[in-house]
């Protein structure tokens, strides 16, 4: 998730027959029971076997992203054709090592987690990865910039990432980012997701936090299984029945039932249903472009369901979905990548990988070969805590069963009403401390915008350094003072948003309070929610 996001910026062998269809894209069915099947009590794998898993695991994620790295959100809305080629070749991750390092985000991301375990341990608090993920220096897109935004003024973990505090509480970045917490807990999903609760929500909220849980569960099975339907339906008893992420995933596990043979089939009845919609991330709204983290879990598990557990294949199929296309296959060759084990990932893709696994990840000191060290000490520990045993070559596992989350529901019954402005240039433009309005009427509403130009003659302060102070008067009061700084990587994507509301007619009064010369800021679309207030899942 980021090199077409920059750009934009500058744009689931055991299936019970039993199981009910479900009809195709109906969010109002029923959600019906999974398949019970049993985790194994125990596993042994020699050391070399785990640490064989665990770098396969990190080698995939690498050669998933870099395949689909092309791809990233130039395919919105519409699958990737068969004539278009998916280029690959022995020079491609070099390549994008040394020209758009960014692209390796769901990488280098999970490291700065990996480090925090690495020097705090196991019980880090959520404050000290809240401080590493918030103060890094490489920027950050959606979710992860609405936290460390949060995080910068005050809003703590795990608020920082809470739905009340972000329109992107439900966007994808946990999913690409709870890798580390799979691979470091084999056999070990309720230990994985200790761990996810202590990171996930630093950034996402609900469904968006269950995308990551969801992803890390399968890591942990997959040390376990080499059968991918276990691996997938297995880990979602993780997530609890009643959400929409859930009903969801078991919706692309009944297409898959129902269209064994026809990904494509598939992937028009996810687009048909409620899941292709993005309701929340403004950038979403009202457009094709959708970084909602359920739809884009919809496809790895196309990836992971139609591709039988054939990597090209799998990493094929989730990129040719479309949408966050590297991102998506970089999860699905993770998984696979464990589950087969780096020494089984075919030559093709490890020729590439080899020239770089010295090299290490922009914004870190951490290289491929590091990670497969560290997650493998993080691992035993992570083992013999949860009741394993460490022998001089066998490591005995005591699997656990996956307990199922407690339900989150990030923005309950809001949703976006037709009450959307949206210029191809500004709406208006705030150059001085005169108030400029917007009245709407709705329970919600999300400004966006940005900053632009600037001249500091007669000033000594750094122009990176000044931030503009945005007073946002709601229906003849403050309530709040957004602070945007020059340097987008500490700024808020939106200017200014809120779904709590009271339904009814609202007007906002917007004043630039420190303006300078031939500074300004525009706005250039707002969008109005209505739905009701919902205190259950808070």
């Amino acid at each position: 998730m980021k090199t077409i996001k920059k750009t934009n910026s500058r744009i689931y062998s055991i299936i019970a027959i039993s199981l009910l269809m479900l009809s195709c894209g109906n969010e109002s069915s029923k959600a019906q029971e999974l398949p019970s099947v049993s985790m194994p009590k125990e596993i042994t794998l020699t050391k070399q076997e785990l640490k064989n898993k665990i770098k396969g695991g990190w080698a995939g994620q690498t050669i998933g992203v870099t395949y689909g790295g092309p791809a990233e959100f130039r395919f919105n809305g519409t699958m990737i054709q068969d004539y278009v080629q998916l280029e690959w070749n022995d020079d491609l991750i070099s390549w994008f090592y040394d020209n758009e390092p960014g692209l390796y985000d769901d990488i280098y991301m999970d490291l700065t987690f990996v480090d925090v375990l690495e020097k705090k341990g196991l019980d880090a608090p959520i404050s000290d990865f809240a401080k590493a993920f918030a103060y890094a220096e490489y920027p950050l897109w959606h979710a992860n910039q609405a936290a460390r935004y949060n995080i910068m003024n005050g809003i703590e973990a795990p608020a920082s990432g809470h739905w009340k505090n972000s329109m992107h509480a439900d966007d994808i970045d946990f999913q690409i980012e709870a890798d580390f917490a799979g691979l470091m807990s084999p056999g070990l999903p309720n230990a994985a997701s200790d761990i996810c609760d202590r990171v996930g929500h630093l950034m996402n909220y609900g469904d968006g936090y269950y995308a990551g849980v969801y992803v890390a569960s399968m890591y942990t099975l997959a040390f376990v299984s080499d059968d991918v339907n276990f691996i997938v339906t297995e880990a979602l008893k993780k997530i609890p029945s009643e959400s929409k992420y859930y009903r969801a995933m078991q919706d692309v596990i009944g297409f898959h039932e129902k269209f064994p043979d026809d990904w494509k089939r598939s992937w028009f009845e996810i687009e048909r249903s409620k899941w292709a919609q993005d309701l929340h991330c403004p950038d979403g709204i009202f457009s094709p472009f959708n970084i909602d983290a359920t739809v884009n879990s919809a496809y790895v598990l196309l990836g992971l369901l139609y591709g039988k557990g054939d990597i090209a294949k799998s990493m094929e199929i989730a990129t040719r979905a479309g949408q966050d296309a590297d991102c998506n296959p970089s999860t699905v060759a993770g998984i696979l990548g464990t589950m087969v084990g780096y020494d089984h990932i075919p030559d093709k893709w490890l020729k590439g990988l080899k020239k770089v696994e010295d090299r290490d990840f922009k914004y870190t000191t951490i290289s491929l070969n590091d990670v497969y060290e560290l997650s493998y000490k993080h691992a035993l520990e992570v083992i013999e805590r949860n009741n394993g045993k460490i022998g001089n070559d066998e490591i005995q596992i005591i699997c656990q069963s996956p307990k199922t989350l407690p339900l989150e529901v990030a923005y309950p019954n809001i949703e976006p009403t037709g009450n959307l402005k949206r210029s191809r240039g500004s709406l208006f433009t705030i150059n001085d401390n005169k108030e400029h309005s917007i009245e709407f009427s709705g329970t919600g509403i999300v400004i966006k915008g940005g900053i632009a130009g600037l001249s500091f003659s007669g000033s000594s302060e750094p122009f990176e350094n000044y931030i503009y102070e945005l007073e946002v008067n709601l229906d003849g009061k403050v309530d709040k003072v957004m602070k945007l700084p020059v340097d987008y990587k500490k700024r808020s994507a939106e200017l200014y948003w809120n779904m709590e509301l009271p339904k009814g007619d609202h007007v906002i009064k917007l004043k630039w309070l420190n303006p300078m010369e031939q500074g300004k800021i525009t706005i250039n679309e707002y969008v109005a929610f209505s739905g009701q207030k919902n205190t259950n899942h808070n």
